[in-house]
Order: structure tokens, then C-alpha cells, then sequence
């Protein structure tokens, strides 16, 4: 494996924030101590695109940002500066964009259908929808806005282009069509054009969770492989770039097949994957890459600063407020089935149907399984899928399943045969488990079934969990991120401590992040929101006030008491606030959590009376009380950020810093995280000042200087915080001693931070609780003079300026 970074800066590329821009913020970021810049997706993209993960063509850069010749510059400018290039890559999806001509392969299925060179780009399902056996069907479009019959006068061919029009959308035609009748014209493509509704139903084509407009791409298929690679391979053995962050693995075919083929092509270069870890769930121990992305250790990190028992008071307090039923948000379980039931049988409704296609044609192929029934094969494919507690098996073709996916869907069929009242109806389960796992056979149809399973499992944790169960259970939002666990959110000491030494142990070179471009709240929002588990009580008075005072300014109340919380809490992490943000934000959530309105289900009252709550409160008058709660708040929040980010920086694992975050940075769900980011003022200058001794001024420089120190350190000392590295846990002793977080790095470097400060504070401080410093000569790096010890360090001492330490020996 090449060379691996000591800590990587994101940057979210999009067209008025391109190539130029980021090669401008350079010389600031060198001087900060980063070592790599971490690109957002920078192949050809669906024009207009913040993002970037819609891709339309995998062998051009995209020229919006500043074409190939702006991403060469931008690899040349880093390299004056000692730095490198990581860049984002999307392997599981294409767009469908409006004007299809822009996905050249997608075109060319669209226009010559199942025998084009192009088709094995996709998984389409052709038999769907055929009207006789052994024929094809047609590719669904659910790009109309009503039924066709509503929408006809608004289609026209033009046949001298070779193009069907809809509005901004166009459609090639199949040659030899273009001068039909506009009906017969429809019916001879190769694709058939629907109303947007009913992709829930109908799609046959696998895409990217539960979103119509990208499509997934096939790239277990060489041939494949080779074409949506070889741009990155060559900006790879070019130089340009030297290592690879990889989007959402768990949506491809055989994410370890795919891994173990790129990490051959690619060199060995530093990857991580986007891959989220459930509970305890363990990365495949046989993919060849450094790691996750690292959103398990945001939640380890996170979990430090939640008092487990305000937590739990918290809690008693929302589900007195909101009053919601136990299965839309009262308990986290229950919440978590009712919301993959509900994705299961709408949202993923045509994933199921083609498993259960896909089943049928296995059973009908051998007699001995022809007598399982349609609907029993249905039933069972959705209970099954239900029963998966992590995102998917990882079963591979012509092998035997491990032990672990062995176990779990056999725990899954159990409970899946308790669909069925006869149980010989229930054996369908079996099959259906067998199938999953891939040893019911090696047809072309049961690998279908066996990659189509995975993926669908995938799409529905996501959709289920974090996209629906987080919204709709919401005691302390902070809890609710990628990766989490709401219900057991606190972490304490010794857990972290325990993962930090695994982690250095098997995966010393993976990726930690605390803010990405896909959190739902930034670090620091999350930081600012961890707050109310130690403050319940205060939390539930101030409340009272804020309802009573946005009611008495014009009589606006929410419209019920789940909005209201999430609302206030969703103001409560952004400083300072914006109204349209903070609106933005709060509608998403409620479309998200479905309870009311949803994405296809708009109820326009509703969302009216959620729009007038928050300017009238959370965005109105009344957040004036919000910002004195916080403002008496101002040491313990001043702890959590500071804490959190210097944990971040030097626990095992390499720091991804999202854009801006190396100073005080509170965003919402994206877009809202995903503005370009403002460099602070005269950075570079303040950056020489900090290091040279002067003081650092509030705590937004407090944050810059203790993120410079440690960039620094670990760039200087890259074999201190490596795989050649050492952790090792620091216990203090004393009457506070829960309130220290510490450890050392390859017995040179020591990270102390304060936890739960606030009720710290309550119980009358650090009073004789010391931290037992390694021997030797101590530097704290963010200030102070140097300390010599051999024996225990007082925590008043050692906290006297700061509420994190940073030591380094000799």
C-alpha cells in the first residue's frame, strides 16, 4: 500500500466553487498541517450539480469545475506545497439525467434496448412487463408528471434529431420509429414513459436507495469496470491523485470482489470505503483497503459527551411532550420496524417485486420448487429482508457463506416463518434464506437473487433507519446520525477506549471524520446539542417558555408537539442563526420522518403550519431565550467542541476534516452543509501568530490553533500515530475521575480532554483528581509551560487554561 495521509481536508467541489477556488485555499491548508485535499466527485456530473454523485460520464472530468487541465493544476499547485490529492468516487450509480444524451451509454440502451453494446452497463430486469414468455419488456421512465393520457399533448418526436421531447427532457428514439404515430410511436421504444408514481411499484431497474433518477451501474462485469475506471486509474498512475474514498460500496453486486479488482488496478494506493458499521458489526476483515470513512468513530466520539442518565431523563421529558405512539417515535425499536415495514411494502415495493420475479423464475425452472407459490415467495423475500439487522450479507458467488451471514439469516428466516400460519407454506422461507445465501443453486437466476438481496437489504437499512427512524425518534438529535444509535447514545470511557485499541490493532489507517457532507448536523451542532443531556430539566423549562412566548406574539402554535421539538432542538445546534436554513431544515426533517407529510405525499396545510411555528418561534423572537440558554452554557460547550476535535484529530485513524470545521462550524442536513465554505480572514497570517506564541483569542482560535497543533504534530511525526504507533488508554484517579478522557500515542504524544463538564462543575470540580503522565518531559502543545513529572498530574493543573491538553515528551 502507497503512502498514507496523516490527515485529509474536504472539500465539496461544485460549479462556483471549482478547481481555482480550492487550489486558492491551498497555501492556507498547507500552513494548517493537512497532508492530502479530499475531493468531492469531480467526473462528469448532471449539469448544475452541488454534489457531484450524479454522474453522467465516467472518462471526463467534469468541465464545470474547471474541466481535466483544472484538476492537473489544482494536483500541481497541492504538490508545491507538500500536498496530495483523495479523490471521491461513485461506482454504484449513474444519473438519469433530464437530456438522457448526456449518459452516452444509458442513451444507447434507451434507443436499442437489450441487445445494445451498453446494456450490461445496468441491471434491468427486460422480462418485467413482456407480453409473451421469452420476450423482452421495456425499460419504465417514471419522468411524466401526471397519467400519459394527461400528459400526451406535452410529448412530441422530433424526427429529424431522433429525439422523443417531454418538457426539458429528451429521449432517443428506435431507429425506424420516428415517423409513427405519437401512441404507436410510445409503444415501439424500448422504453416506456410513466407518471412519476409509479416507480414504487413498477421500476425495473435497480437504482441508488429509492431514487428513480440513478441508476445503478454494473460494475462486477469487467468490461464495465474498465470503462467507468479508467479516467481515475489514469489520473492515479499519473500522479494526480494518490488515493480513493468510495461511495456507498454496500450497493454493488460483490463490494469485496470489486474492492480486491480496484486495489490491484489502482496500485495499492490508500482507500477507504463508505461503508456504515451497525452495533458491533466488523468491516470484512478480507477487503483490501485501510478502513470506513469513519462515521464509527463520530458516533464513539460523540457518545463521550451524552450524560447516560440525562439522556435517559431527556427522554422521559419528549415522550411526555410529543406523546407519540411507541412505534412512530415513542421507542426506538419499535419505531425501526414500523419504518422498514412501511419502506419494505412503498418505498421498496418494485426491489421486492423483483425478488420475487426472480425467485419465481428459479422455482419454475426446477420442478421440485414449482409448487412454491407467488405470494408465498413475496411474503417470504419481505420477511426475510426484514429480519436483516445490518445493512447486508456479503454472500459471494461460487462460495460458501461466512459463518456470520450464515447466522443471521437463519435468525431471520425464524422470524420470518412467523408470517405463515400452515408451516409447510413456511418451508418457502427456507428456500428463500438458501437463495440469500447462494447455496440453492449456481444458475444465472439464483446469483441474481443472491446480489439483488444484498443490494435490496442495503437500500432498506438506509431508507429505514436513517432516513426515516432518525427523524421520527427524536429525544436528543444529536444521537440521530449516520452510523448511531439513538437509544443507547452515551458512550463511556471505557467502550471508547476499548474501540480505540481494536481499531489501531486491525485498522490503524482507517478514516475518522466528525462532519461530512452527509451528516445531518455538523460536529459542532452536535457538540452544542449533546448539551441538553446534561441540562433535562432546564432543557424541559425552557421549552415551556418558548411555546408560551411564540403562542402569546400572534397566537402561532405548532402544530403538534413532535414538530415542536424537533424544531426547537434544530434551532438549539445552529449558531448563529438562520431562518431559511433553520426552515429548510426543519421541512425536510418532517418530510423525512413521514408522519404528517412526506416527499410524495405533500400535505400543503401541514407544512403551511410547520413553516409559520418556525418563523414565528425557532427563526422569531422567541430564540432570544434560546441564545441566553447557551450563552450560560458557554464552558461546557467550549469543552464538548474543543474535546471532540482534539479526540478526532489524534485517536487511531487518519483525521478527515470537513471544509471550515478547523474553526467553530454548526450546519443542518444538507444542502444546508454543503455551502461553500468561507476561509476565515488573514488564515495563514493568524495561523504563523498561534504557532509563534501568541495567545489565541475566543474560542473560535482556540479551535484553529489546538487543529493546527495536531495536524502539525502528526504530519512532523507521521510514525507516532500510525500502524508503527502504539494506544494506550490514561486512567485518572480521583473523585472526578469519569470526567477525563485521556491516552498516549506510541508513549510520545498524550491527549487529555474534559467530558460532561457541566455536571463536573456541579459536583465541585477537579478537586483531587489526577492523570498519572507517563515519565518523562511534557510539552503541552495549545499552551502553557512545559511540565516535569514522574508521578500523577493534578487536573486543575493540567486544565488550567484549556479544558483539552495535548502533550508531547522530550
Amino acid at each position: 500500500m502507497t503512502p498514507v495521509p496523516t490527515s485529509t481536508y474536504r472539500i465539496q467541489l461544485r460549479p462556483d466553487f471549482p478547481f481555482t477556488a480550492a487550489a486558492a485555499a491551498v497555501p492556507y491548508l498547507a500552513a494548517l498541517g493537512v497532508s492530502h485535499l479530499h475531493l468531492s466527485p469531480v467526473l462528469e456530473a448532471v449539469p448544475g450539480s452541488t454534489h457531484g454523485y450524479d454522474v453522467v460520464d465516467h472518462s471526463a472530468v467534469r468541465a464545470e469545475l474547471g474541466g481535466e487541465q483544472g484538476l492537473r493544476e489544482l494536483a500541481a499547485t497541492a504538490r508545491a506545497h507538500g500536498l496530495g490529492l483523495i479523490l471521491d468516487i461513485v461506482p454504484n450509480h449513474m444519473a438519469v439525467p433530464a437530456r438522457v444524451r448526456l449518459n452516452r451509454p444509458l442513451w444507447e440502451v434507451l434507443r436499442e434496448g437489450p441487445e445494445s453494446p451498453y446494456a450490461r452497463w445496468f441491471d434491468v430486469d427486460w422480462a418485467a412487463g413482456a407480453t409473451a414468455p421469452g420476450t423482452h419488456g421495456r425499460m419504465l421512465l417514471p419522468v411524466l408528471g401526471g397519467r400519459l393520457g394527461e400528459e400526451l399533448e406535452h410529448l412530441g418526436p422530433d424526427p429529424a434529431r431522433g429525439v422523443l421531447r417531454y418538457h426539458d427532457h429528451e429521449f432517443p428514439l428506435r431507429p425506424g420509429t420516428e415517423r409513427l404515430p405519437l401512441l404507436e410511436l410510445l409503444d415501439a421504444q424500448w422504453y416506456r414513459l410513466c407518471w412519476w408514481r409509479l416507480a414504487r411499484t413498477e421500476l425495473n431497474y435497480r437504482r441508488f436507495f429509492t431514487v428513480s433518477t440513478l441508476i445503478g451501474v454494473r460494475v462486477e462485469d469487467p468490461a464495465v469496470f474498465d470503462a467507468t475506471h479508467a479516467k481515475v486509474l489514469e489520473l492515479l498512475h499519473d500522479g494526480v491523485v494518490s488515493g480513493l474514498r468510495i461511495d456507498h460500496p454496500d450497493g454493488l453486486a460483490d463490494p469485496g470482489g470489486y474492492l480486491r479488482r480496484l486495489d490491484a488496478a489502482a496500485g495499492g494506493r490508500w482507500t477507504v470505503v463508505e461503508k456504515i458499521l451497525t452495533d458491533d458489526e466488523r468491516l470484512p476483515a478480507d477487503w483490501p483497503v485501510a478502513g470506513t470513512t469513519g462515521y464509527d468513530g463520530l458516533r464513539r466520539i460523540d457518545g463521550l459527551f451524552v450524560d447516560p442518565a440525562g439522556a435517559e431523563e431527556l427522554t422521559g421529558v419528549y415522550r411526555d411532550l410529543t406523546a407519540q405512539p411507541a412505534d412512530l417515535g415513542g421507542e426506538w425499536s419499535a419505531t425501526v420496524r414500523r419504518a422498514a415495514r412501511e419502506v419494505v411494502d412503498r418505498e421498496l415495493a418494485s426491489e421486492v417485486a423483483a425478488l420475487g420475479r426472480i425467485a419465481e423464475r428459479v422455482c419454475r425452472a426446477d420442478p421440485s420448487l414449482r409448487d412454491h407459490p407467488p405470494w408465498a415467495l413475496r411474503t417470504a423475500v419481505r420477511e426475510l429482508l426484514l429480519g436483516v439487522p445490518v445493512y447486508r450479507p456479503y454472500t459471494v458467488a461460487g462460495e460458501p457463506p461466512g459463518q456470520g451471514d450464515t447466522r443471521m439469516l437463519t435468525t431471520a428466516a425464524l422470524h420470518a416463518r412467523r408470517a405463515f400460519t400452515v408451516p409447510e407454506e413456511a418451508e418457502t422461507v427456507d428456500l428463500v434464506r438458501e437463495l440469500a445465501l447462494g447455496r440453492a443453486g449456481a444458475t444465472a437466476a439464483h446469483e441474481e437473487f443472491r446480489a439483488r438481496f444484498a443490494q435490496t437489504c442495503s437500500a432498506l437499512h438506509a431508507k429505514a433507519v436513517e432516513d426515516t427512524a432518525f427523524y421520527r425518534y427524536a429525544p436528543l438529535l444529536s444521537a440521530g446520525e449516520v452510523g448511531g444509535a439513538p437509544a443507547d447514545a452515551a458512550v463511556p470511557p471505557s467502550a471508547f477506549h476499548e474501540f480505540c485499541a481494536r481499531r489501531q490493532r486491525d485498522w490503524p489507517d482507517t478514516g475518522t471524520v466528525l462532519s461530512t457532507h452527509d451528516t445531518k448536523r455538523s460536529g459542532d451542532s452536535r457538540a452544542r446539542l449533546a448539551l441538553l443531556s446534561e441540562a433535562p430539566g432546564e432543557w424541559a423549562e425552557l421549552l415551556a417558555r418558548l411555546t408560551a412566548e411564540t403562542a402569546a406574539a400572534d397566537g402561532t402554535r405548532a402544530p403538534d408537539g413532535h414538530l415542536a421539538w424537533v424544531a426547537w432542538q434544530s434551532a438549539a445546534g445552529l449558531d448563529p442563526r438562520c431562518g431559511e436554513r433553520l426552515a429548510d431544515a426543519v421541512l425536510k426533517a418532517v418530510r423525512e420522518a413521514g408522519l404528517r407529510t412526506s416527499w410524495t405525499e405533500e400535505d400543503g396545510a401541514y407544512e403551511k403550519a410547520v413553516a409559520a411555528f418556525v418563523g414565528a418561534g425557532p427563526a422569531g423572537p422567541p430564540a432570544a431565550r434560546l441564545d441566553r440558554f447557551f450563552d450560560s452554557l458557554a464552558e461546557p460547550l467550549r469543552a464538548n467542541i474543543l474535546g471532540a476535535a482534539l479526540l478526532h484529530l489524534t485517536m487511531p485513524g487518519v483525521p478527515d476534516l470537513y471544509q471550515g470545521t478547523e474553526r467553530p462550524y454548526t450546519a443542518l442536513v444538507d444542502p444546508d452543509n454543503r455551502r461553500p465554505p468561507e476561509p476565515p480572514p488573514n488564515g495563514r497570517r493568524r495561523l504563523t501568530e498561534l504557532a509563534s506564541g501568541e495567545p489565541p483569542t475566543g474560542l473560535a482560535e482556540e479551535k484553529l490553533h489546538l487543529t493546527a497543533a495536531a495536524l502539525r504534530l502528526r504530519r512532523e511525526h507521521p510514525e507516532w500515530f500510525g500502524a508503527a504507533g502504539r494506544y494506550e488508554p490514561l486512567a485518572a484517579r480521583g473523585t472526578a475521575a469519569e470526567h477525563c478522557v485521556a491516552f498516549a500515542r506510541a508513549d510520545r504524544v498524550v491527549t487529555a480532554v474534559t467530558r460532561l463538564s457541566r455536571r463536573l462543575a456541579a459536583a465541585g470540580g477537579w478537586r483531587d483528581t489526577e492523570l498519572p503522565l507517563p515519565p518523562g518531559r511534557w510539552r503541552n502543545l495549545l499552551h502553557g509551560p512545559a511540565v516535569e513529572r514522574t508521578g500523577p498530574t493534578p487536573l486543575t493543573e493540567l486544565f488550567a487554561g484549556l479544558p483539552v491538553a495535548l502533550l508531547v515528551r522530550g
